[in-house]
């Protein structure tokens, strides 16, 4: 494995790439120890499930260690524990609205009852007389039904009141309320920017009462993207100028929309309205006029950096060109966010539940309120952070999957001359070669990304317990470590691509692979500045185009909602939603752009087109060398600065 061997390099300085023409298996050591990680981690899963986690999770317990739906055993010196809860199946908590945001669980005793009470209980009678009527007590074991409204100790033992309306979780077996107001005051907790409460009881009723237009508009950005996505691959050829002329338009539509709803609106009489719609009605100008001063300031951004990279627009056509005939004949890849997804969300899913698993792990141990909890003791106490590092190195591996996948498709296109001669499944080609040969490549890439992120998120966690309290120099110094270790982060996840590339093509370890990769980029740094940063940008006006779409639909929709609804957060998760969902498919096609640059400069680097040597790539590339090398003779003469604009992309014989 050795990434600084001397001897390794001679051999890949006299080494030169055999495109597709032998594989084998890559950095296998790591696969191993990225089995044995999963078998850890599989580990604890099956550990908290056999301590009883499991039920303890599902079914739910009090706050004496009686598990709900169960006959319980008898916990030593433990009140109230051993008893017989067979027909108490939900849990119920006398105060559901007291939240412990730092321990992250509700403050308040938990009861198994036989049912939630699905309508408010105002009075200690009330709660007497649902007892009664549907045998569910929800005071004290120690206290009988008829005791509620005669003895004292109802005040800390019966249930805040009024007692809000409540219904089970399904499968969890918990009665939460139905009423929002818990999870908005849970949220006042979180958001410390909100100095005025109501402000953010209006955002959370404006957010459930534009749920069906939230989730059209979700639906929409989606279909965008794939609409998007089709049409990449027929315009390729004018993709670029499309794009710029339609942000354009975009730009100024939406900016202008915003600053003509601002005016009618500040217009509108505000005469016998009631407070409540007038406060809406402010609110709602207040975000119209930030939105449209953003939108301002945005566009004549973009309009600067546009007018800047004019010159360099050109440059991107030819590769996007090419990509676009990568997705004629790989159609699949379009789909390849889809199973990414799907992945991730699965692991995710077990992950979670694992997590929970481990809240509900261990000994019984009584708090000094007298309740219980369950904690694990022991090196086992650990196992946390054995769980959160698998979330890191798990989601990147899963990642890395999809761009090595990626990568073995397009370079399989790119270096096989006669395309009737692709296999019939490029994509289910490139991950069989996958699953054979290269998941230990694919393994060490995800965790040297673990290995940067892990540091980062420790030093967000820190800045965020200390804000406030640090002096400046050391927040200084934190901000400014978070931003070096974000920087690296992804200078190594575009190194980590490219070496999946080269791995793609010789059949390399992830260390020879990165070092020839990074060799290749630094050779064509001018190409890599010149051709990945006008694609990048334009693939970022695909998203913008993708964002200020359906924001504006949002607008126009949450428009005729004005007298009831407030639009900031409903349009933010609108548009949130949009730039995730088209960025997802647009990085596809980014990856293949990117895997065709690397592609190109190594067919440019050891082929010059004569016979024995003949370049692999699409007559479009090859005419586009030609226009550049003629391009490059005219500017010589007419100004060292063009030249110097058209030289990365020309090769010397």
């Amino acid at each position: 494995m050795g990434c600084c061997s001397s001897a390794s390099a001679a051999q890949s300085s006299k080494r030169e790439w055999k495109p597709l023409e032998d594989r084998s298996c890559t950095d296998i050591p790591w696969l191993l120890l990225f089995v044995l990680f999963c078998i850890g981690m599989g580990f604890i899963c099956g550990f908290s499930v056999a301590t009883g986690a499991a039920a303890r999770l599902v079914s739910g317990y009090d706050s004496y260690g009686n598990i709900c739906g169960q006959r319980n055993a008898k916990l030593e010196a433990i009140p109230n524990s051993g008893l017989d809860h067979t027909h108490r199946k939900y849990v119920f908590f006398l105060d559901p609205c007291n939240l412990d945001l730092i321990n992250r669980k509700i403050k308040s005793i938990a009861l198994c009852v036989a049912a939630c009470p699905r309508q408010e209980l105002k009075t200690l009678s009330d709660v007497q007389k649902f007892a009664e009527i549907n045998g569910s007590a929800l005071c004290s074991y120690n206290i009988k039904p008829s005791e509620y409204t005669l003895t004292s100790k109802s005040s800390g033992f019966c249930p805040k009141l009024p007692v809000p309306a409540s219904a089970p979780i399904p499968f969890f077996h918990r009665c939460a309320p139905v009423n929002i107001s818990c999870y908005a005051k849970f949220a006042e907790a979180l958001i410390t920017f909100v100095s005025d409460n109501s402000v953010l009881h209006r955002l959370i009723s404006g957010v459930m009462t534009s749920k069906e237009i939230i989730l059209g508009l979700c639906l929409l950005s989606l279909v965008l993207s794939m609409i998007l996505m089709v049409i990449i691959r027929y315009i390729s050829r004018v993709l670029v100028w499309i794009l710029t002329v339609l942000v354009i338009l975009g730009s100024l539509g939406g900016t202008g929309v915003l600053w003509w709803l601002y005016a009618k609106q500040r217009r509108s009489p505000k005469e016998a309205v009631i407070p409540e719609q007038l406060q809406i009605a402010e609110d709602n100008l207040r975000a119209l006029l930030i939105y449209a001063i953003s939108a301002t300031v945005f566009t004549v951004i973009l309009f600067l950096i546009m007018l800047v990279m004019r010159k360099r627009v050109a440059l991107t056509i030819a590769l996007f060109h090419v990509a676009g005939k990568v997705f004629i004949h790989l159609p699949l890849l379009v789909f390849q966010p889809f199973w990414t997804f799907f992945a991730l969300v699965l692991f995710w899913a077990y992950w979670i539940m694992t997590l929970l698993f481990l809240g509900t792990t261990g000994s019984a141990v009584q708090n000094e309120q007298g309740f219980v909890e369950y904690k694990i003791s022991g090196p086992l106490q650990y196992m946390w952070w054995y769980h959160v590092v698998g979330l890191i190195w798990i989601s990147e591996f899963i990642l890395a999957c999809q761009q090595m996948t990626v990568a073995g498709a397009v370079v399989t296109y790119y270096f096989t001359r006669d395309k009737r001669n692709l296999p019939f499944t490029p994509i289910l080609a490139s991950v069989n070669r996958l699953i054979r040969y290269h998941l230990g490549t694919v393994a060490k890439g995800s965790f040297i990304i673990t290995l940067v992120k892990i540091p980062r998120m420790v030093l967000m966690y820190i800045h965020s317990q200390l804000k406030g309290k640090e002096n400046a120099c050391a927040r200084c110094m934190l901000k400014s470590c978070i931003c070096c270790l974000w920087c690296l982060e992804k200078c190594l996840s575009y190194l980590n691509q490219n070496a999946y590339t080269a791995t793609a093509i010789n059949s390399t370890n992830f260390c020879t692979s990165a070092k020839d990769a990074f060799v290749i980029l630094v050779e064509n740094a001018l190409r890599v500045a010149a051709i990945n940063t006008v694609g990048d940008f334009m693939l970022f006006l695909g998203k913008v185009l993708i964002v200020c779409s359906t924001g504006l639909a949002g607008i126009m929709l949450l428009n005729y909602q004005q007298d009831y609804t407030v639009w900031v957060l409903p349009l933010i998760i609108v548009c949130l939603f949009a730039f995730l969902v088209a960025h997802c498919f647009l990085s596809i096609y980014e990856m293949v752009v990117d895997v065709l640059f690397l592609c190109f400069a190594i067919d440019t680097k050891y082929n010059d087109g004569s016979p024995g040597r003949e370049f692999y790539m699409d007559k479009v590339l090859m005419e586009f060398v030609e226009n550049s090398r003629k391009a490059m003779k005219e500017a010589g003469k007419g100004g060292a600065a063009d030249a110097r604009e058209l030289k990365p992309m020309l090769r010397k014989r």
